[in-house]
């Protein structure tokens, strides 16, 4: 399509949709794929069968057939693998994977993320500010761009062959640079933006294959431009961004160009994208603001993010359309939208079941929100009034949710008003590590785990068969605890220092806890990914938060009952909570984590009493929820920084606080580690190989750290050698004393045959290097 015959951009559209399915059928799919129980073939009639599912629910709840409405966002893993795959961005170590022809097939697609043999998978981190993890590209100077994958163009074939002129959405070339790292061939200070010159041709190659398809709109998703905490210059973000609109802008044959922003506000960016030749902007007025008027904005097609794809809460629908028309001061072209992808928020909120049918009038999921969008299009055509019904049902319900019972609890409220500074401090850390040093006579580097052993079928199925009543409270205590019981035994024969309970109890690190404390509700199948096939359930937080019950101290409890090795009592953080949660959005996160903080204290101070003597409390989200402005992050840090403190300070010096820390900069919030005041903080570092071991040097961290040396999120089995580096690695920047050795996260996900070799590897290695060091370790 030439530039001069730009088409008209649809009055509402989403910015993406679930992926995975009502019922996860693409995990299931992909899962078989890798166990061989289908082929390829198979996997890809089930994704056919579920992108044509898409278009079609899409189009029943508002959205046009043939206006470019409907985004084709599929993905059979990660939206950024499938970049790296289409501008052949491949790894040296996966050269062999590539055919004759440059392309890559399923099998090796999924080999990228997953690793195979001694080659390391991509690393994989944090999506933004959400609970959707990425995998990493990898570019050097040596990196090769071409035109290696074309399936997005397919994809869009087979929607116009099934009568849909779909939006085809690509991770914009600057986000995708951004969020690069250097390859481990390229020299220091090498930035992957640098490359932008090379990487843009393949992209242009790539706009005009959708055009000649037929393509006349395609979505360039660049996050990347609305975030402070990428290590790249602002300077240079800017200048990338003229540049590659630019370029792309002026192409002859291309489709027009919508780049959406989500997760915050464009500042600075929002003049550069002004000035290019791209048709449509997309702007996250949920988390971000009205802008000013720019020049050259009058002259766009507006986007506004009005409807959170975020949060599951109804929102105020009035408010929405207020500043959905407000957006026209600064263009007489303004679409409606969601803020971001709908990939963060489950289906439908009419497919559960056991929700309070108050509760439910109260949220929208996917499909309600794409409700809210079409209707908040024709408003914005027909006027207010063409509305007033969905306005006037909106209102009733958020009149509803704010008298609700429980919705306020004076109890909770009086005893979070009543805190002090007392409240959020222990003893000083040397006084602390020195009781603790003499109550568990731990040896150097003593070896943990992070807390779940694997969840085999047969505890899944004595779970289900219990929440169905099938099975007896009594009958699945027994089971629970002959599971327990096994995984004892396990750690004993393998060696391990600090034992965990296994988890076995539980379904979800966060639903568990959801489950057994007030102001929460479970869904059935509100299932979101998080990364790959894995997928999650988030709770929904609705209400003021106490704990009516202790949650956890009976299995702790009977654990220590069968080994003379300390046990871990093990909790999921308050900050975790309220990440991996739909938090409610009438009050500050600050003031709702103190109550999950208060709640945790309680848990806490109950397994101390009953001889704990070690509680891990983790929190893998704190990065994750660190605002994208620089502005925000001080605020941020106080509230999350001391809901951890107010949750761990009441225990004695001698009862060892350890937190969890995952696939995150650590970097940034390396002064916010310090300030949780931990006594030992575990991290991921096998998948960067280490890298955060500087940032940890450099911080000048002193209390313990547990280096997790073995990559749990891929099949892999680490040799002893690869983990006996990753290790001596860590002692090369961090004192012997402060060492803990363990895997980088629970093992739930993984199969008994790999993690039992793994761990036996893993303590292989600790041995090697204690015997290496002429550390003495007691029988």
């Amino acid at each position: 399509m030439p530039i001069s015959a730009s088409p008209t951009f649809p009055t509402g559209t989403i910015l993406g949709y679930p992926r995975i399915g009502r019922r996860r059928e693409l995990k299931k799919a992909v899962e078989a794929f890798w166990s061989g129980t289908i082929d390829a073939a198979e996997l890809e009639r089930v994704a056919a069968e579920l992108r044509a599912g898409t278009r079609d629910r899409l189009v029943e709840l508002g959205l046009g057939r043939t206006d470019s409405s409907i985004p084709e966002s599929f993905s059979y893993y990660d939206q950024m693998l499938d970049i790296i795959v289409a501008v052949g961005a491949i790894p040296a170590r996966f050269a062999a994977l590539i055919a004759a022809d440059g392309t890559l097939d399923l099998a090796g697609y999924f080999t990228l993320a997953r690793g195979a043999g001694e080659n390391l998978p991509l690393e994989m981190t944090k999506w933004f500010d959400s609970n959707y993890h990425y995998l990493v590209p990898e570019i050097g100077p040596e990196t090769v761009f071409s035109l290696a994958g074309d399936r997005i163009v397919r994809e869009f074939i087979e929607a116009k062959a099934a009568g849909f002129l779909t939006r085809p959405v690509l991770v914009g070339p600057v986000t995708f640079l951004l969020l690069s790292k250097a390859s481990d061939d390229a020299p220091a200070g090498f930035s992957p933006l640098s490359r932008l010159d090379d990487l843009l041709p393949v992209y242009a190659a790539l706009l005009t294959r959708l055009a000649d398809a037929g393509a006349e709109w395609v979505q360039l998703d660049e996050p990347g431009l609305v975030s402070e905490s990428i290590d790249v210059g602002r300077a240079d973000t800017l200048a990338a961004v003229a540049s590659a609109y630019g370029v792309l802008g002026q192409l002859t044959e291309r489709p027009a160009l919508f780049v959406a922003a989500p997760y915050g506000s464009l500042d600075d960016a929002l003049p550069v994208l002004a000035a290019t030749a791209v048709e449509a902007i997309g702007l996250d007025l949920v988390r971000g603001t009205l802008p000013p008027a720019v020049p050259g904005l009058a002259g766009k097609t507006l986007v506004a993010g009005v409807i959170d794809g975020h949060n599951v809460w109804r929102g105020d629908l009035a408010a929405a359309f207020e500043t959905a028309e407000s957006v026209r001061a600064l263009s007489d072209s303004v679409t409606v939208s969601t803020s971001t992808s709908l990939l963060h928020v489950p289906h439908d909120v009419f497919d559960e079941t056991s929700l309070p049918g108050e509760l439910t009038s109260w949220l929208a999921f996917a499909d309600q929100k794409v409700g809210q969008v079409a209707a908040l299009a024709f408003g914005l055509t027909a006027g207010r009034d063409a509305i007033a019904v969905p306005l006037a049902e909106t209102e009733a319900a958020l009149s509803a949710r704010r008298s609700a019972p429980g919705v306020r609890d004076g109890a909770v409220r009086t005893r979070a008003a009543a805190l002090t500074d007392v409240d959020f401090t222990r003893g000083a850390y040397a006084d602390r590590l020195e009781a603790q040093e003499a109550a568990l006579q731990l040896p150097s580097l003593p070896t943990t785990t992070i807390g779940s052993f694997p969840q085999t079928a047969d505890i899944r199925r004595a779970r289900a068969r219990y929440l169905t009543g099938a099975l007896s409270a009594g009958d699945y205590r027994d089971l629970m605890r002959a599971e327990i019981g096994r995984v004892v035994a396990l750690q004993e024969e393998i060696g391990l220092d600090v034992f965990v309970h296994g988890e076995p109890e539980r379904n979800d690190m966060v639903q568990y806890f959801a489950e057994n404390l007030d102001g929460f509700a479970v869904t059935e199948n509100g299932w979101v990914q998080s990364y790959g096939s894995r997928c999650t359930r988030p709770s929904i937080l609705w209400g003021d938060v106490s704990r009516p019950a202790p949650i956890t101290v009976d299995w702790s409890v009977y654990t220590q009952s069968l080994t003379a090795k300390p046990v871990k009592g093990m909790l999921t953080g308050p900050v975790t909570i309220l990440a991996w949660s739909f938090v409610r959005d009438d009050q500050p996160l600050g003031e709702t984590a103190r109550q999950v903080a208060l709640a945790l204290r309680d848990e806490i101070g109950d397994l101390e009493a009953a001889g704990i003597q070690i509680v891990q409390v983790d929190e893998p989200a704190l990065r994750e929820l660190l605002p994208l402005k620089q502005k925000d992050h001080a605020g941020y840090l106080d509230w999350s920084v001391g809901a951890f403190r107010l949750a761990t300070a009441g225990v004695a010096d001698a009862t060892q606080i350890h937190t969890h820390l995952c696939y995150s900069e650590f970097g940034v919030v390396i002064e916010a580690i310090r300030n949780l005041d931990a006594d030992v903080t575990s991290i991921e570092a096998a998948r960067s190989r280490m890298e955060v071991v500087q940032e940890i040097e450099a911080g000048r961290f002193d209390h313990g750290i547990g280096a997790g040396i073995y990559d749990i999120h891929s099949p892999r089995v680490p040799s002893i050698d690869e983990l006996t580096t990753l290790l001596d690695t860590a002692l090369k920047s961090i004192p012997e004393r402060q060492v803990w050795v363990n895997p980088d996260c629970g093992l739930k996900t993984r199969g008994y045959d790999e993690t039992v070799q793994s761990l036996h590897n893993m303590l292989a290695a600790t041995r090697r290097v204690r015997e290496r060091r002429g550390i003495r370790v007691n029988a």
